[in-house]
């Protein structure tokens, strides 16, 4: 650690005035980031620079530079010890484009929403740097960076490209949640250390030259496929992916390597879980929970966090899709009760706060102060996953209870509300009244859940919970009337086009739709993003974890199926119809109460006769009740 102590400034410096005035030459780090720049804890600059801030290193951000000049990136000027580059706080790609490919319009972490990052940022920013910076140290992350450490597939080139350390001129990868990790990187090149000698950090990946690759022990390492084999063989990638997937516990996880066509990528096993004394320091900062004051528009993303809590990190649910048990990893790390009740009152006292806690929780609500045993001993288990029927988790929801239930209380708090993602098979495993809490006291009428589809065998492959569990779930909440509030509704995410899902499953939820009235606002259609089991499902054509052939939804069958989570849209008619024939389920197409479509112009229902109106059904009750302005967790 840096000895020299640093008073933080309201916002970390951004442009060279600030620089100046708080007296700073050179600042030891700059962080270059794909997002502007916002004082807040959910915000990877704000809260990396402020660990690092108060680790006694000077730290300077370039929020979004124009890529096309240099001008921007030596706004600043060098860094003593590395620049740290990030795309944002989601994968650049992703957040340009739609899950068909369409280049979206806005940009949530810019200024008026005005997109103004380039596409692979991470790279652009890379490249960028070293030419105008040669001698001085790159360091890469993000969940760009870190999903993309090994060779993935890129659903944006249709093709399996290098890992991006390979791809980029950067010296170190950061992967994970990079605080401890860019810290003790810092300590090292304090020191004197080359960043290229660096290469014994946990939560790190580093390049080594083929010909040092040639003669090194690999005694206890886990060797990968080689790039070349895993971008032509399908089995082969598939393969890769569940050698890589084993090794990322930062217990039992061992050194990972795969050669590339120049170089060899080696992953040291991932960071140690924080522990609570470390994220009550992390998320101790004076963060302002505002734009900086350079900005003259407002950046959409902030409203829905602005005054939000992240109670814990980690989560043990491991859903197909998700690339959160590859980020943040499977152990849950939390923060003490007295750590967040400290930020909930520092909140209350703001000068914009209005009352309401617009959300406690982390990847999913109710993992806050839920453990094992056994992780810090031997790591988590290899062949199973955690959940409500393991007998070592403790899945006693009480912390989180007594937590709550003291947010309450503070003064100047009216509402305390939890929207982050409930996992309702431990809600319903709850013995301690969680869900009755929930309900009465913590729901702004609306409360997200995610069960994402109903047919069991796309829920094996996404690794959801059975939806009887969610049907436990919402009998218990809607059974509970609060006082003095009106019905509560649950908000469900549903998905189409997973690998595995056929129109024949798609349309089974349509029907469950229909009858239970959960139907989505927003249409959520599959996204492969990097190195996820889902998205190596969608490239092989193979389930990684047991071998099996997965049939995978491309091109028309997509729109089909993305078209019966809203098949009661009049615009999605003729994809519903045309689902519904192949399917052979005419018996859906009609205007009895079980229909999901009524017929085209002159088409014969089921019964014979012919109709001359074509219109779609009612849309269901359900289907108009608006969403609130949160954003969904972030699960690229």
């Amino acid at each position: 650690m840096n000895e020299i102590k640093l008073q933080e400034p309201p916002f970390l410096p951004i442009t060279p005035e600030e620089k100046e005035k708080l007296g700073i030459d050179q600042f030891d780090i700059i962080i270059v980031s794909g997002d502007a720049y916002i004082d807040h804890p959910s915000f990877a600059a704000a809260i990396l620079g402020r660990n690092l801030w108060s680790a006694g290193y000077s730290v300077g951000i370039l929020p979004q530079p124009d890529w096309r000049t240099e001008k921007d990136f030596l706004m600043l000027g060098l860094p003593r010890l590395f620049f740290a580059v990030s795309a944002g706080n989601v994968d650049s790609m992703v957040n340009a484009f739609t899950p068909n490919k369409k280049r979206r319009s806005a940009d949530a972490y810019s200024p008026g929403g005005k997109p103004k990052r380039p596409d692979r940022a991470t790279i652009v920013y890379a490249n960028k740097l070293r030419s105008i910076a040669p001698e001085t140290g790159i360091i890469i992350g993000g969940i760009e960076a870190s999903l993309r450490r090994f060779a993935h597939y890129d659903y944006w080139s249709d093709r399996v490209r290098q890992s991006i350390l390979a791809d980029s001129p950067a010296d170190l990868l950061v992967y994970g949640m990079g605080e401890r990790t860019l810290r003790l990187i810092a300590d090292r090149v304090h020191e004197g250390y080359q960043i290229q000698t660096i290469r014994d950090i946990r939560g790190t990946c580093f390049r080594m030259p083929l010909s040092e690759w040639r003669s090194l022990d690999t005694d206890g390492m886990v060797l990968l496929p080689d790039f070349t084999r895993v971008q032509d063989d399908p089995i082969q990638y598939a393969q890769s992916y569940a050698a890589y997937a084993r090794e990322q516990d930062p217990i039992r996880g061992r050194i990972v390597a795969q050669p590339h066509p120049k170089m060899v990528i080696i992953q040291n096993p991932p960071a140690l879980p924080p522990t609570t004394a470390e994220l009550d320091a992390i998320y101790d900062h004076p963060f302002t929970r505002a734009a900086h004051p350079s900005y003259r528009e407002e950046i959409p993303a902030l409203e829905p966090v602005r005054y939000s809590v992240i109670s814990h990190r980690g989560c043990f649910g491991n859903c197909s899709f998700c690339a959160l048990s590859h980020h943040q990893g499977r152990i849950v790390s939390s923060r003490s009760e007295d750590s967040i009740a400290s930020e909930v009152d520092r909140m209350s006292r703001m000068q914009r706060f209005h009352g309401t806690i617009q959300d406690v929780g982390g990847p999913s609500a109710n993992m806050y102060g839920l453990f094992c045993p056994e992780w810090m001993k031997r790591g988590t288990c290899s062949d199973r996953d955690c959940g409500p029927d393991c007998p070592m988790l403790r899945k006693d929801h009480a912390p989180l209870i007594s937590l709550l239930r003291r947010l309450r209380q503070i003064s100047g708090i009216k509402h305390v509300f939890c929207r982050s993602g409930i996992r309702f098979d431990l809600a319903v495993a709850d013995q301690c009244g969680y869900i009755e809490e929930i309900a009465r006291h913590h729901t702004s009428g609306q409360l997200k859940v995610a069960p994402e589809h109903i047919v069991p065998h796309v829920l094996c492959l996404m690794n959801k919970p059975d939806i009887t569990a969610f049907e436990e779930f919402r009998r218990k909440f809607e059974s509970i009337r609060p006082e003095g509030k009106g019905r509560q509704y649950l908000l469900p995410y549903w998905i189409s086009s997973h690998p595995g899902c056929t129109i024949p499953d798609m349309i089974d939820l349509a029907c469950y739709i229909k009858e239970t009235g959960l139907a989505p606002e927003q249409v959520q259609d599959f996204t492969p993003t990097p190195l996820t089991r889902s998205t190596t499902m969608f490239h092989t054509g193979i389930d990684p974890v047991t071998g099996d052939t997965v049939h995978v939804p491309k091109g028309r069958e997509r729109k089909i199926q993305r078209a019966f989570l809203r098949y009661m849209d009049p615009e999605n008619s003729h994809l519903i119809r045309e689902g519904l024939r192949l399917s052979k389920r005419y018996d859906l197409i009609g205007y009895g109460p079980g229909a999901l479509v009524h017929p085209e112009r002159r088409e014969k229902t089921l019964s014979g006769k012919r109709y001359s109106r074509s219109h779609a059904p009612d849309s269901h009750r359900n289907g108009s009740h608006r969403r609130d302005a949160g954003h969904r967790r972030n699960r690229s």
